[in-house]
């Protein structure tokens, strides 16, 4: 049975993370993703720049960029989708997350 890939990437968030590589101006392996304790639900998606493979990462290739995923993180992001918004008013990374149970009311922070 194939298990699950703990984190899938649209095709704007792939194009998103190339350019954001690109622009560092040094090699990297890829950008980390975790979370943190922080907000008013309790966590917080992290982002980083990757140099190297931490020894528990898992490592996910996708769409042409490479993403580890923060171990401690694996339990609260298996099954999301991270994507690249941009509108008038505002552009990020966003994470749609099947585990989520809810979100603060300024969108920064959730809990599963």
């Amino acid at each position: 049975m194939a298990r699950m890939q703990a984190m899938m990437v649209t095709d704007a968030a792939a194009e998103r993370i190339k350019a954001l590589l690109t622009k560092r101006g040094k090699p990297s392996l890829g950008i980390r993703v975790g979370v943190r304790s922080r907000g008013c639900s309790g966590l917080t998606y992290t982002l980083e720049y990757a140099d190297e493979k931490g020894k528990f990462d898992e490592l996910i290739e996708d769409k042409g960029v490479t993403i580890l995923i923060d171990p401690k993180a694996t339990m609260f992001i298996l099954g999301t989708e991270m994507d690249f918004v941009e509108d008038k008013l505002e552009s990020g990374f966003k994470f749609t997350n099947p585990n989520e149970k809810g979100r603060c009311g300024c969108g920064e922070s959730f809990h599963v």
